[in-house]
């Protein structure tokens, strides 16, 4: 009986250790994909191959107020280096947003939010560290939306810039 029972506080203890590690990873398999259209949200085309970058986020937007909150990852892929991936959250405060805004020569949604890296296995990029994002929906039949992540030096590989046509932006309009 007393086997029994230590058996079973093990794999207790195992179980949630693994949820707990599960909890830590990074990359966008923690970040689950929204259907439909959310009050913001955008994902930057297929996860890449051996080589390339992609990201995905959603979440909350109240314009009124100058609020959002959300999540958004990251994962940058290397041909013979390992995947760097950030997974960040979205400071409350909306930076800016316009509904008559123009980027890369056509009109669109623009908003502007600050990010924070909540799990990171980026050795540069420690969990923390604070960013911006850029969303940009263009809008009457363009497909020219766009996200860019700027970071500090210390995080400067997370720097990336998705823009065409696989691209695809849900930023609100006013």
């Amino acid at each position: 009986m007393g086997s029994v029972a230590l058996v079973a506080l093990t794999m207790l203890a195992l179980a949630g250790m693994t949820g707990k590690a599960a909890a830590d990873t990074t990359g966008c398999g923690q970040v689950p994909i929204v259907y439909g259209i959310p009050p913001w949200g955008f994902h930057t085309g297929p996860p890449a191959g051996t080589t390339g970058g992609f990201a995905r986020g959603h979440g909350e937007i109240n314009l009124e107020a100058g609020t959002v909150s959300g999540i958004i990852c990251q994962e940058l892929h290397f041909r013979s280096q390992p995947t760097r991936s950030i997974t960040m959250t979205v400071e409350h405060h909306l930076v800016y947003h316009s509904h008559y805004a123009v980027l890369w020569g056509f009109p669109g949604n623009i908003m502007k939010i600050v990010v924070r890296v909540q799990a990171s296995n980026d050795p540069g990029c420690e969990v923390g560290t604070v960013g911006h994002a850029t969303l940009f929906a263009s809008y009457n039949g363009v497909r020219s939306d766009s996200v860019q992540f700027f970071f500090p030096a210390a995080c400067k590989d997370q720097d990336h810039l998705y823009h065409g046509t696989q691209v695809n932006n849900q930023v609100p309009p006013l």
